[in-house]
């Protein structure tokens, strides 16, 4: 039984990176007494700094685009409302088609993408390359560009959801690991750590990787698990590239890859493996570079005497279908899952984070029930995400 002099919390969150650093943010600016716990020794230090900062509304899940779109506005508005500098770029994202397979599909999805109000076009080859000169046009016969799309600093974000979240009264406990989720009478009513022990009304499952470990400890099964991602950055050169550019044509060990110029001058790029590299692996490969950088000099002369300074990998919670995970769940009253980000849990962050902190206080929007009907726990699955 939880002892009633122990600390109580309207809201427990498990995790302090893209998702629950938000989460705990928009909870507490909401009046919640919010702990966010974390076995790490500080915020983001898990998937959030292995991000490379990307940020779209241009999916192929009306539930997503809704979550992105929001997420935009609060990255786009941070530095004029709270002051802090996440070096938010409105640069675009623009997906090339190789061929007729990805100029259907891209030209396919923009029927659902427009019906969201999303500011995306297809270019033929000739209007491409004036938005993107040094594409090789050997290479492309078209593509969609985005231009309200962009990208920030995932680290500089997460401090600044944290530190805001301080400011509204959220606690942060670091190098804790939750060892239980308390449960009385089918409902949660605490968390035990390494550390101490806290009671709680409702535990938010925002652990990325580890979300599924987090679930059993409430006895529940959620279908996450980690998928190792490589990602690279070169040195700094004079700026020539402004979107984010994504190749869908698979290749030899690859689904897709994508790169973007930062502000730095320096090109930051990662490579979605396929098959599925499964488990928390998460130590740099041989084989990465000599995959990624021919097909990116191939679609791109201009960066075959670029020298790249550093590869790191990361790890993407997966779901079945590539969409996010998000609902109470039916079996525990108070675990609410915001889990399953699919490697999108920084462009999602903010989106999900208001989300979670209408369904804790029962408030939601007209369009609420749709984007959890469609990323509910209980759903069957069946489908993928096509823009992963």
């Amino acid at each position: 039984m939880i002892n009633p002099t122990l600390p109580h919390y309207d809201a427990v969150v498990i995790g302090a990176g893209s998702i629950g650093a938000p989460a705990a943010f928009y909870l507490a600016q909401a009046g919640y007494r919010v702990l966010v716990l974390d076995s790490a020794p500080s915020v983001g230090q898990t998937s959030n700094k292995r991000a490379i900062g990307g940020i779209r509304a241009t999916h192929s899940d009306p539930a997503k685009i809704r979550l992105s779109l929001r997420s935009i506005e609060i990255f786009s508005t941070w530095k004029e409302r709270y002051g802090d500098d996440i070096e938010w770029s409105e640069g675009g994202y623009v997906f090339v088609a190789r061929g007729e397979r990805e100029e259907k599909t891209l030209k396919n999805l923009l029927v659902t993408q427009k019906s969201f109000g999303l500011n995306i076009d297809w270019l033929d080859q000739k209007q491409l390359l004036q938005v993107v000169p040094d594409l090789n046009p050997a290479e492309v016969i078209g593509g969609t560009f985005s231009p309200e799309d962009g990208n920030a600093s995932p680290l500089l974000a997460v401090h600044a959801f944290y530190t805001h979240a301080m400011d509204y009264g959220a606690e942060f406990k670091f190098n804790e690991r939750v060892q239980e989720i308390i449960v009385r009478s089918g409902k949660v009513v605490g968390v035990r750590t390494n550390r101490g022990e806290y009671g709680t009304d409702v535990v938010v499952n925002a652990a990325g990787a580890y979300a599924s470990e987090m679930a059993r400890l409430a006895g529940l099964d959620v279908p996450v698990r980690p998928d190792s991602h490589e990602a690279a950055i070169t040195e700094a050169v004079a700026p020539f590239l402004k979107p984010m550019i994504v190749d869908i044509q698979p290749g030899p060990g690859s689904a897709n890859y994508y790169f973007y110029q930062h502000l730095t001058g320096q090109i930051i790029f990662c490579i979605t493996p396929s098959p599925n590299i499964w488990g928390f692996d998460t130590e740099e490969t041989s084989s990465f570079l000599p995959m990624v950088a021919q097909r990116m000099v191939d679609l791109m002369p201009r960066l075959k005497n670029i020298r790249v300074r550093r590869t790191w990998r990361g790890l993407y919670p997966m779901t079945p279908d590539g969409a996010p995970i998000i609902g109470y769940a039916k079996e525990v009253e108070g675990y609410l899952y915001a889990v399953g980000m699919c490697g999108q849990g920084f462009m999602l962050g903010p989106g999900v984070g208001e989300l979670v902190t209408r369904i804790v206080s029962g408030q939601l929007y007209d369009t609420d029930p749709e984007i959890l009907d469609i990323l509910s726990p209980y759903r069957q699955f069946a489908g993928q995400e096509l823009l992963k």
